[in-house]
């Protein structure tokens, strides 16, 4: 009499290798869940992930070349769709590198002008970063509340400068509009009711079972793999790196305003998400004390400098009004530009985004380079998945918030 095994007890032959038994599985461009124009190639060993290769660079914008061709304020444009869920962020991270550059010092009201818009579009990536993980998850509701924020942000940078999404609002030496009575009304509207959206977020997400399950010791990066990787901002701050360049590296305004670095010590996706949580609320703390103590005066650079264009009331009335506005608005001379080179980078919504520039003589670089956080958080992602299931993919991807055009090399 034989019994029947209650385990299949076939073998795979001596020669046959272990990749022979593996599914290949391209995740994306088209994939929902994969949120933008990313491509995964997963090696699969059933519903488990053996290995994955992240592709970088499919757009083929060529963003870094462009910037050679373009002069330093038509280039701002193009940093609008580097990372277009916050490209405000993206605006002062070029003009803050190509001032460094050139070696100029902002006004005290374009530091806090250009810290406020950078705080509102950190909130604004948040929101879409951790509704979009909620939305992978299955929390479709909380997905809403945090979009419906983001329009809300959305109008206050149409009136400030009638862009809602490719804002392009700052420029050399200052920024393109000024703050209007409308616009501080509308942020201080905003400061008002996003507490209470983000109460009713967190009491939807934060301790919901599912989601937790989906996330909680999924994609684990330890502080060592993150300072060894380069990972900064949320991601790096999630696996307890206390770096934060708003503090290690004061810029604009923010040594003038209290509040505090978000870390957590776990490092997978449910701690990134906490990280973003919190982040939001000192944010909110930074814009509480910017948006009431905006200092008077002007939001751009004298006429002396020759690198911000003048008032009118400067044209009309000052003959160095008149002559800067001609140079730079009508004949073939510009701003000069020195035969140096400068990285400056500030802490964006997803880490460290750098910009390396060369001058040589002209208002175009000579060399200008990117150093975008997403080519290194993509990066991370095999090393992040590689044990878990085909499910857990888009739960790690969306903690990481890879923006498809920060890949463009």
């Amino acid at each position: 009499m034989s019994i029947a095994p209650d385990h299949d007890t076939r073998v795979r032959p001596a020669a046959a290798r272990e990749e022979d038994y593996l599914w290949t599985l391209n995740f994306g461009p088209q994939h929902p869940a994969t949120h933008t124009t990313l491509r995964l190639v997963l090696k699969l060993d059933g519903e488990r992930v053996v290995d994955a290769m992240p592709e970088m660079g499919y757009l083929h914008s060529g963003f870094e070349k462009i910037g050679e061709h373009l002069t330093f304020n038509q280039y701002v444009t193009v940093t609008d769709r580097m990372n277009y869920i916050s490209p405000m962020a993206n605006n002062v991270a070029w003009h803050h590198a190509v001032e460094t550059l050139l070696g100029i010092d902002l006004t005290p009201r374009c530091k806090v002008i250009r810290t406020i818009i950078a705080e509102l579009a950190r909130i604004s990536d948040h929101l879409l970063c951790n509704g979009a993980v909620g939305l992978d998850t299955g929390a479709f509701t909380f997905f809403l509340y945090g979009f419906y924020q983001r329009e809300v942000i959305y109008d206050i940078f149409e009136t400030l400068c009638g862009a809602r999404f490719t804002n392009s609002y700052t420029r050399v030496g200052g920024v393109s509009h000024d703050f209007t009575p409308l616009v501080i009304e509308k942020i201080r509207t905003f400061l008002r009711t996003f507490p209470k959206t983000l109460d009713d977020m967190e009491r939807l997400l934060t301790r919901n079972r599912i989601f937790v399950d989906r996330t909680k010791g999924v994609g684990v990066l330890t502080k060592e793999q993150a300072i060894n990787a380069g990972a900064t901002g949320p991601v790096a701050r999630a696996s307890g790196v206390t770096r934060d360049l708003r503090k290690d590296e004061p810029y604009l305004a923010y040594s003038d305003y209290d509040f505090q670095i978000c870390c957590a010590a776990a490092g997978d996706c449910y701690a990134r998400y906490l990280v973003r949580m919190q982040e939001m609320r000192e944010s909110l703390k930074i814009l509480n004390q910017a948006i009431e103590n905006i200092p008077a005066g002007e939001v751009n650079v004298g006429v002396d400098q020759r690198v911000a264009r003048p008032t009118k009331e400067q044209v009309y009335s000052t003959i160095e009004g008149t002559i800067s506005h001609f140079e730079l608005s009508m004949s073939n001379r510009s701003f000069e530009v020195p035969y140096e080179e400068s990285y400056a980078a500030i802490e964006a919504p997803n880490g460290e985004l750098g910009f390396y520039v060369v001058g040589d003589g002209d208002d175009t670089a000579y060399r200008a380079r990117c150093r975008p956080p997403s080519v290194l958080h993509f990066s991370l992602f095999p090393q992040l998945i590689r044990g878990h299931t085909l499910s857990d993919v888009v739960a790690v991807l969306g903690s990481l918030n890879v923006i498809a055009a920060e890949l463009d090399r």
